[in-house]
């Protein structure tokens, strides 16, 4: 692979025994985890293998690390809770404070796996690697690809170079940074892309080199924690389209929003009846609107074809909708002013 040849790599696993590292696995279920019927079905059911029985199916495993695993939870990622997310966050502070573990791989299924990802990165407080991993393929599939991406979340996770570059994901031979990561495909193996930025390196059974380190804050240079927290406000998201109705916001903030990401059109562009109820959203609830964009890529600016300040709207950056609504949750946790709030778009 080209990575192998314009980056130094680490091999990870040739010491002895007594010198590995020791990694944590925490397992959350998802399609890594999951059963088909047969080899060759499309359909299966997310989280029903436990990860002893992974950690099992990876061949030359104990040559990267003293690798033990606990089970956190085992769902399909499109039924990820914040409380799941809150758990997974305090047991891996709780784990990364202790010298006896050196590096934390986490399974998770791909449809939120990049959602799970970036709230860790801003709230795990710790130099020690985190690689989150997961499969499009069922652990019972024909050429499933979860092993592969388990044996290199673990050699990630007890490699060296990898400390201090915050939360990273792994999936099809690359690492990405959380928040420049996204699905790009539904069932493609492949699904994982960094659009704007690139991949951070690259994995390769175990070998693994780094292009570029992260652009913004997380982990310890992050002002965000859920130490504490038993729940977070509530934030939607309301996709765009031609001729949107105004009363979309005014229904999310009945039913309880503290904030709401709009998946804008264009350059984060929404109805001016729109903008008019989220002004009135502010002005009269509280509630915060961000501008995020439906588009696959770009930036979204701030001040572009209107005033947000007049509007008392906030703009996304490059933060996809999803993220937005997790930096979003987290500066409502801390009580951020909407003055505030822009800045924190800029540098998380």
């Amino acid at each position: 692979m080209a990575f192998l040849m314009a980056v130094t790599i680490t091999a990870v696993g040739l010491a002895q025994d007594t010198d590995l590292p020791n990694v944590k696995i925490l397992a959350t279920g998802g399609t890594i985890a999951g059963s088909a019927s047969s080899a060759t079905s499309g359909s299966y059911s997310a989280g029903q293998v436990g990860i002893q029985t992974m950690i099992n199916a990876v061949p030359g495993i104990k040559e990267l690390a003293n690798v033990s695993g606990e089970q956190i939870a085992n769902v399909g990622s499109q039924d990820m809770t914040v409380k799941i997310w809150i758990k997974l966050a305090n047991r891996i502070n709780e784990l990364l404070a202790s010298d006896d573990v050196d590096g934390i791989v986490v399974t998770h299924g791909t449809d939120t796996q990049e959602e799970t990802a970036y709230f860790l990165s801003l709230v795990v407080k710790s130099d020690k690697p985190v690689v989150t991993t997961g499969s499009m393929r069922s652990s019972t599939s024909i050429s499933a690809e979860g092993p592969l991406n388990l044996y290199n979340a673990i050699a990630i996770a007890a490699s060296k170079e990898a400390i201090g570059k915050g939360v990273l994901v792994t999936l099809n031979d690359e690492i990405h940074s959380p928040r420049d990561v996204s699905k790009m495909n539904t069932t493609n193996v492949g699904s994982f892309s960094a659009p704007i930025k690139g991949i951070m390196g690259g994995v390769f059974y175990g070998r693994l080199g780094f292009f570029r380190e992260p652009t913004t804050k997380f982990g310890n240079t992050s002002e965000f924690s859920v130490e504490g927290v038993t729940t977070l406000p509530r934030v939607d998201i309301i996709y765009a389209y031609a001729d949107m109705a105004p009363d979309l916001i005014d229904i999310h903030v009945k039913a309880g929003a503290k904030g709401i990401i709009i998946a804008g059109v264009g350059n984060g562009n929404m109805t001016e009846a729109t903008l008019n109820a989220a002004k009135k959203a502010y002005e009269e609830h509280g509630v915060v609107v961000v501008r995020s964009r439906r588009v696959a890529t770009g930036w979204v600016l701030r001040d572009n074809e209107f005033k947000d300040d007049d509007y008392h709207t906030i703009a996304s950056h490059d933060l996809n909708p999803a993220k937005s609504r997790i930096l979003l949750i987290l500066a409502l946790i801390e009580g951020k002013k909407l003055s505030e709030m822009q800045e924190l778009f800029y540098t998380y």
